[in-house]
């Protein structure tokens, strides 16, 4: 069984009605930055627990890495949305900038032959 795909417009929507349901809505934009940082370093543990010398403790529970990258996105998500930005246009304008800038900043892989 296949899932549908939900494209970034998707996904801010979405999220956008489940905050738009709460009177609160989105936090501002300093405390946005907070949460951003607070589950980019609890993404820094886990990676830190599985590929680093930090083993977890016996009573430590266990979070997996894509449920960790999954907060992270949703924060992000809340963010670009709580300032309006539409984060297709955004990745649109990286890629672009990486695809001519940092197009020979690294060793390129020989195509295979």
């Amino acid at each position: 069984m296949t899932q549908e795909q939900i494209t970034m417009k998707d996904m801010q929507e979405k999220v956008d009605a489940f905050i738009g349901q709460f009177e609160e809505g989105y936090f501002s934009p300093l405390a946005m930055l907070a949460r951003m940082t607070e589950e980019t370093g609890e993404l820094a543990r886990e990676i830190n627990h599985y590929y680093g010398e930090k083993p977890k403790k016996e009573s430590e529970e266990h979070k997996s890495l894509d449920k960790e990258m999954g907060d992270l996105l949703f924060v992000l998500i809340c963010f670009a949305n709580s300032l309006d930005i539409d984060l297709e246009e955004a990745f649109r304008i990286v890629m672009d900038k990486f695809e001519t800038r940092d197009q020979d900043r690294w060793t390129k892989k020989e195509n295979d032959k």
